[in-house]
């Protein structure tokens, strides 16, 4: 339904993602994957969905200069939003195991943001679920860490994976949100965006 919608756009998903590939795939989407490198850094002065706001406009920005006019560019960005802090992608376990820590018997917030871009037009939505975890053990964050290496994920987990199935205790909001891709405000948009 989507796909007959969108048929003159030629959709480029700038993400690495397997998650957010999959995604796109099961809306059954015709889809390019295009990879620059982009350092990740925002404004101190930005605080909560304006950082992944942020993020995922700059992501889109190396992009710009190339797009025809039929081209459509999904970038994104996902935080963890705890204690007024950004949590963002751990560089090594010591910080994956302490950012779980935090987390551990807490409710903490998962932003992320989609930038949709072409030649004429930019649009940033947002979406916010609220992860509540369990009193997690050291042995339990270690042992997760170890054996998923969590080094490409905000927050340092993966809400499908081990410990998330073990330690989450309630969620309010979009699940596949907090995998990385508000799902049904992507759908909505680019319907939106067909008939512009």
């Amino acid at each position: 339904m989507l796909k007959e919608k969108l048929k003159n756009h030629h959709i480029i998903l700038a993400s690495g993602s397997p998650r957010r590939q999959d995604f796109f795939k099961n809306l059954d989407l015709d889809f390019e994957i295009r990879l620059k490198p982009v350092k990740e850094e925002y404004p101190s002065r930005l605080t909560h969905f304006e950082i992944s706001n942020y993020l995922a406009q700059l992501k889109a920005l190396p992009y710009i200069k190339e797009l025809k006019d039929n081209d459509l560019l999904i970038t994104s960005d996902t935080i963890v939003w705890h204690n007024n802090e950004a949590l963002g992608k751990p560089t090594d376990a010591q910080e994956a195991f302490e950012m779980i820590k935090s987390l551990s018997h807490t409710t903490h917030e998962v932003i992320t943001s989609v930038c949709f871009t072409s030649t004429n037009f930019k649009k940033t939505i947002h979406d916010i679920t609220q992860v509540t975890f369990k009193a997690l053990s050291d042995e339990e964050i270690n042992y997760y860490v170890e054996t998923a290496k969590p080094f490409d994920k905000a927050g340092a987990y993966g809400v499908q994976e081990w410990i998330g199935q073990i330690g989450v205790t309630k969620l309010e909001g979009s699940y596949f949100n907090v995998m990385g891709l508000p799902t049904h405000k992507v759908y909505q948009t680019l319907i939106e965006i067909a008939s512009i």
